[in-house]
């Protein structure tokens, strides 16, 4: 059955007349029924949902705010492929925040503003995805190409808006390609505008006490401003898989579809340098030529389409 804390928000959302809000917390009990193994129940809430909003793994605008979309992520801690280190403190995060009532009692916070940089491909968005799903709570995501804008002062207020949905509605919320608003300051080259924005977030960022999680993300930590680094709870460095994740990507990704199949150490070898993204897209493309060729997957299947890729990728960048 849902829990209290789904009642009571709920029962927030009808007296305030938020709709978008009450819908939410629909999704929410229909995945937290779903972990329950409470399936029939769960696909009837999210057909009532569904109604009115489109289907819930979707992407769709927030009606609130335009600037944020929202989806309901079904994705698993154990599908998440990183090290153990960054696994050991994405379960220290979710920990905290299922027992952040406890931490209160005793003056304390959960850890809730994270910052997450690396390569592209490594999983800093799937990290969001997971950690909103593992909590039964939606994503939203920022969308940055309607926040940052041209005009003097607007993109501060827009980030205003954002920080106001934030305490309102509590999710998990993401600033993708997050040094678009986090760059350094001393690099700012137009009239003081990026400074204003950069200082703006950082006042609304240190003010905010919501039980929403934030979480921002970027491809190059350099570019960051160093003030931002105090503001954040926690800063997860991603990187390149080893040996030993790309062996756990192979397994994953094929063995729900052929059980058999074992990653050989010259596959793993192979594929060293692609990003978990990319050995999730070769082991995607095997399958698909699988199904359409009626062929079983084979280490040379595999390896074609590793190089299939290192090859694209070379050309681009010549």
């Amino acid at each position: 059955m849902a829990t209290a804390e789904h009642i009571e928000n709920l029962i927030k959302a009808h007296y305030d007349r938020d709709d978008e809000k009450f819908k939410t917390v629909v999704l929410q009990i229909a995945a937290y029924e779903a972990r329950h193994n409470h399936a029939a129940w769960a696909r009837e809430l999210k057909t009532l949902a569904d109604k009115s909003i489109a289907k819930a793994n979707i992407l769709r605008p927030n009606i609130q705010n335009p600037m944020l979309s929202v989806t309901m992520p079904s994705d698993r801690l154990s599908d998440l492929v990183v090290s153990d280190e960054i696994l050991e403190r994405i379960e220290r995060i979710l920990n905290e925040y299922r027992n952040k009532n406890k931490l209160r009692s005793y003056g304390l916070s959960n850890r809730r503003k994270i910052l997450i940089e690396g390569n592209p491909g490594t999983g800093k968005t799937y990290t969001a995805s997971v950690i909103a799903s593992e909590l039964n709570l939606p994503l939203y995501t920022v969308q940055m190409d309607k926040v940052v804008t041209k005009f003097m002062g607007e993109t501060s207020a827009k980030l205003r808006q954002i920080f106001d949905s934030i305490s309102m509605s509590t999710g998990v919320y993401l600033f993708d390609e997050f040094d678009a608003i986090g760059a350094d300051r001393n690099l700012d080259n137009e009239v003081g505008e990026a400074r204003r924005i950069l200082n703006s977030f950082l006042q609304f960022i240190e003010q905010d006490d919501s039980d929403s999680i934030i979480i921002a993300a970027t491809n190059n930590q350099k570019m960051l401003d160093q003030a931002l680094f105090r503001r954040f709870d926690d800063v997860l460095h991603y990187s390149l898989p080893t040996k030993k994740e790309i062996r756990k990507l192979f397994e994953i990704q094929i063995a729900s579809f052929d059980g058999d199949f074992v990653p050989t150490d010259r596959l793993v070898s192979q594929a060293e340098t692609l990003s978990q993204a990319e050995i999730i897209r070769v082991c995607e493309d095997a399958i698909k030529r699988s199904i359409l060729s009626d062929l079983v997957i084979t280490e040379d299947t595999l390896l074609a389409l590793i190089n299939e890729r290192r090859t694209a990728y070379s050309k681009k960048e010549a």
